[in-house]
C-alpha cells in the first residue's frame, strides 16, 4: 500500500522539472502527507493545473463520504473492473505530485519505516483516480459540502521496496505521466501501471517519528540514528 508520502520540493522547481500549469498560491513543502489530507492533484492534461483533491476516494455514488477512510489505494490488478474504481479508472484518472513515499518494514513487533526516492532527488507523479461527491437524498446532512477526492494505485513492489513491503505506488515520470491522462485505449492505460525501475531509486531507515501524522518537518526523511537496520 501507500499510506504517506511527501511533496517538499518549491512550486517554482516542482513546476519546471514536471512541466506543469498553474500552482496553488497556498503550497508549502510537506514531509508526512497522510490520508485525508488535501493533496496535490493534476486531472486534466491539457492546462496540467494542479488542485488540491482529499485523499481518500469517495465515488460518486457513494451514500456516505466515510467510505473514503478505506479508499486510500486502488490495486492496479483490479483497477478497471472494480465497482468503486472503474468509473474513474475509465473517465476521471489524475496524477498524484510526489517527491518521495514511506513503507513500514516488520521487525518482530515492530513497523519500522523507510523512506523511498529518486536517486535524482526530482519529483514524480502516483497514478491516481478521483471523483467528484455530493451529498444525496432527503436524509442527508444539513450543510455537508461536496467532496473532490482521489486514491493512490498500487502495484506489486519492485526488487528495492520489496525488501520492505510488497506493494508499492505506481510511480510515472516523462511522457508516461501524459500518458496515464490521456490514453484512450483501457490496454494502453493498464500497461503503465507496473513497478518502477529500481535502479532509479533510493531508500534508507527513518524515525518512527513519522508515524504521527502530526509531524511534519525535513527530519523525517533524515537517516535514522542506530536504526534497525543500518
Amino acid at each position: 500500500m501507500c499510506g504517506r508520502f511527501t511533496m517538499a520540493i518549491d512550486s517554482d522547481d516542482l513546476r519546471t522539472q514536471l512541466a506543469l500549469g498553474q500552482m496553488p498560491p497556498d503550497w508549502a513543502p510537506r514531509y508526512n502527507i497522510a490520508p485525508l489530507q488535501e493533496i496535490a492533484c493534476v486531472p486534466f492534461a491539457e492546462a496540467r493545473s494542479v488542485h488540491w483533491f482529499r485523499w481518500g476516494l469517495v465515488p460518486f455514488w457513494a451514500k456516505d463520504p466515510s467510505i473514503g477512510n478505506a479508499m486510500i489505494n486502488a490495486r492496479a490488478e483490479s483497477v478497471a473492473e472494480k465497482p468503486a474504481f472503474r468509473n474513474s479508472f475509465k473517465n476521471k484518472r489524475c496524477l498524484i505530485l510526489a517527491d518521495g513515499f514511506y513503507e513500514w518494514r516488520k521487525a518482530g513487533k515492530l513497523s519500522v519505516p523507510f523512506y523511498f526516492s529518486l536517486r535524482s532527488g526530482e519529483a514524480f507523479a502516483f497514478a491516481g483516480l478521483w471523483d467528484d461527491w455530493e451529498p444525496k437524498g432527503v436524509n442527508s446532512e444539513p450543510g455537508l459540502p461536496g467532496l473532490t477526492t482521489c486514491t493512490i494505485i498500487t502495484t506489486e513492489a519492485n526488487s528495492l521496496v520489496a525488501e520492505v513491503h510488497p506493494r508499492m505506488p505506481v510511480m510515472l515520470k516523462g511522457q508516461a505521466m501524459w500518458d496515464w491522462l490521456e490514453e484512450p485505449d483501457a490496454k494502453k492505460r493498464l500497461s503503465l501501471l507496473h513497478p518502477f525501475d529500481p535502479q532509479q531509486m533510493r531508500s534508507w531507515e527513518v524515525s518512527r517519528a513519522v508515524n504521527s501524522p502530526s509531524q511534519d518537518d525535513a527530519s523525517l526523511i533524515q537517516p535514522a540514528v542506530g536504526g534497525l537496520f543500518d
